[in-house]
């Protein structure tokens, strides 16, 4: 059968996408830091849907290691690797990062520069086969910088262009790219976070997820409505928007 390699899988809505993709028949290879929920969750993924599940120990902060094991992994799998989802993310603390500089690079490496660096690996992987998809997990915080999370949107932001030009350059390989752009999502990243709106569910995300790879989307606002919200906060003049109390 085919597999799927996800990236950050003990995410909320990785592992929701876990059995999204498992119950479509789809092995799976999940990659994470902590191996003894990995394994917790390959087990019970392998149990509910009799997917063969494979571990990855992959840290995206720790891109030597990382990096070599994810290209070992790549490799064995071969021509029954049909995709790679990337749902690595870490909201981060942006008052704290205005005053610690670790907790900025943390913020900025973990949603931008670790993600390149595996993603530019995988795709030279699906480039030589001339098939396959690559699915990140963006955020509609990327689309317009606010204060209240202006270096998580500044790194999902550069996440969007980077797949954007990914995009532009599989295209003439039959290689798909796919930007999948959540609103608010109901994860323990966002646990406890004041002024939440339309909070989804990551079984709903990871349906969503699904249904854009299978339709060869491009960009993917999840649930649909944040593409509309985005576009009128985008129409804003910046003379008014950077008065917001946003």
């Amino acid at each position: 059968m085919p597999s799927v390699l996800i990236l950050g899988a003990t995410s909320a809505i990785a592992r929701a996408l876990a059995g999204e993709f498992a119950s479509h028949k789809f092995d799976l290879i999940l990659a994470g830091r902590d191996r003894e929920e990995l394994g917790a969750l390959a087990a019970d993924t392998s149990l509910r849907y009799g997917a063969e599940v494979q571990t990855l120990f992959f840290d995206i902060l720790d891109s030597n290691n990382s990096l070599s094991n994810l290209s070992s992994c790549i490799a064995a799998a071969g021509e029954e690797l049909a995709g790679v989802i990337l749902a690595v993310g870490y909201l981060g603390d942006q008052a704290i990062a205005q005053q610690d500089p670790r907790e900025a690079r943390r913020i900025l490496d973990t949603n931008f520069t670790g993600c390149v660096l595996a993603l530019d690996i995988v795709a030279e992987h699906f480039e030589k086969r001339h098939k396959g998809f690559i699915c990140a997990l963006s955020s509609v915080a990327g689309d317009r910088g606010r204060q209240s999370n202006y270096l998580y949107g500044a790194a999902k932001g550069g996440l969007s262009i980077y797949l954007q030009g990914l995009r532009n350059r599989l295209s003439r390989s039959g290689v798909r790219v796919i930007t999948v752009k959540p609103g608010f999502v109901d994860t323990r990243m966002t646990f406890g976070r004041p002024k939440l709106f339309l909070v989804a569910s990551p079984e709903s995300v990871a349906r969503g997820i699904y249904k854009a790879v299978v339709r060869g989307k491009d960009v993917v606002y999840l649930p649909w409505f944040w593409r509309l919200i985005m576009l009128a906060l985008r129409a804003i003049p910046e003379v008014l928007f950077k008065r917001l109390p946003l």
